[in-house]
Formats: structure tokens, sequence, C-alpha cells
């Protein structure tokens, strides 16, 4: 057998890791429909309420009027709560808690971003002598990416669900229930724990194989053109080189 590297037969990404992968691209789509999605709660239809649907960043109203605002105007359409629209009520809309699964959810989003990147970079092996010297310290970057988001989405959940239905929120909040983008988020901390588990493990095996994948680096590094040896011989006289 050749004792030299040909193309191609550097070690390729392991089951585990595509596997890791496939799931958190679907954990990402899933964060990303929720984050952006007005689906978080919505009213029932047969209700008729003024209250329609919400998500993080956007509210639907139906000639709504708040009981608290002096001019009684109404409030209609879906707008961006940091919209114009929606200035004279917006700490009525977004109280604290609202603000803190924002913010859970949102670093959520960014860190499985993160994660999804590094395990791109490991499956397609680029740059490859830096993936295969560093693809423990890469997959326990991902590792480290899913838990943090799992985490942070389990509190956004935990922490809508148990405010959904105080009643200094929404007017009526029995007429309401959670929707679909909500069900996202939960689906997408729990596939992200899955995922971190997985990549845990995988980045133990990868620590303990990083001293081949060391010697083999080398050997792809002794085999670049600038870095063979020369083929001149020198000999050595008694005055220096000749």
């Amino acid at each position: 057998m050749s004792g030299t590297i040909q193309k191609n037969e550097y070690p390729k990404a392991s089951g585990a890791l595509v596997f890791s992968a496939v799931l958190t691209y679907i954990s990402l789509l899933a964060i990303m429909m929720s984050f952006c999605a007005p689906y978080w709660i919505e009213s029932y239809s047969e209700t008729n309420s003024e209250f329609k649907n919400m998500g993080l960043w956007e509210y639907c109203f139906k000639q709504f009027t708040y009981p608290y605002y002096q001019l009684m105007r109404k409030f209609d359409g879906c707008h961006n709560i940091f919209g114009q629209e929606f200035y004279v009520i917006r700490e009525y809309l977004v109280p604290g808690w609202l603000m803190a699964v924002q913010t859970f959810v949102t670093i959520a989003f960014l860190l499985t971003i993160i994660g999804m990147v590094t395990l791109s970079l490991e499956l397609i092996r680029w740059p490859l002598k830096t993936v295969l010297r560093y693809e423990w310290i890469m997959t326990r970057i991902s590792f480290i990416c899913n838990s943090v988001s799992s985490l942070c989405l389990f509190l956004g959940v935990a922490i809508f669900g148990g405010c959904a239905y105080r009643r200094d929120w929404l007017m009526y909040p029995k007429f309401n229930c959670l929707s679909w983008a909500y069900a996202l988020a939960v689906a997408a901390f729990m596939i992200l724990g899955l995922t971190s588990y997985v990549l845990h493990r995988e980045a133990v095996k990868s620590y303990e194989a990083r001293s081949e994948a060391k010697n083999l680096v080398m050997q792809m590094e002794m085999q670049e053109p600038g870095n063979q040896p020369s083929s001149r011989n020198f000999s050595r006289s008694p005055t220096g080189y000749i």
C-alpha cells in the first residue's frame, strides 16, 4: 500500500455528524418559521374576538379598543410591535416576560445558525486541513451552540406558555389558544436536545482520534510541492560544501 495520501482518501464525515447536521437544519427551519410567524397564540374563530393572533414581533387585531387609552382609538390589522401603529399601547403589548421570550428565542436562532455553519464546514471538509486538525473542537462548538439554543428555546416556550393566559395581558384569555408557531418552537428545542446528545458523543470520539488526524495532516503537508525534499545531493569537504 502506498504511503502517500491520494485525493479523496481523507476521512469523510461520520454518519452521526451527518445525522446531527440534518436535525440541526430541520431545527433551524422550525425556529426561523416560529421566529417570524405571528401565530404563537390566536383566538378561536367562533368567538369573534377583537384580538386575532400574535407572534414575537407582530399583533393582529380587528377593531380593537384598548380600554385604558383615553382617545378610544380602534386598532385594526396586522402590524409590527415596533411600528408607529402600536406605539401608544406598546407597553401593554410587550410586557417584561414577553421581552424575555423574544431574547431567548433570538439567542437560540443565532446560535443555531452558528452551529449549522460549523457543521456544514465539517461535512464539506473545508478548509480540509483545518477541519481534520480541529474537527473535535468544531464538533464541540456545534454541541455547545445546539445545547444552549435548546435551553434558550425551552425557557422561551416555558415562559410564554406560563404567561400567555394572564389576565393583565390579552383580554378574554379563555378565548385564545396556543398556535402552530409556538408548537414549532417546542419541537425545535426537543430536536436540538437530541442533536446535542449525538454531537457530544461525536466530539468525544473525535477527541480520542485527534492524534491520527494530526499525523494525517502532517503527511498531507509533506506531500505538498513546496515541502518536497530537494533532489540535489551535497557532499562535505574540509573547506566547505562543493
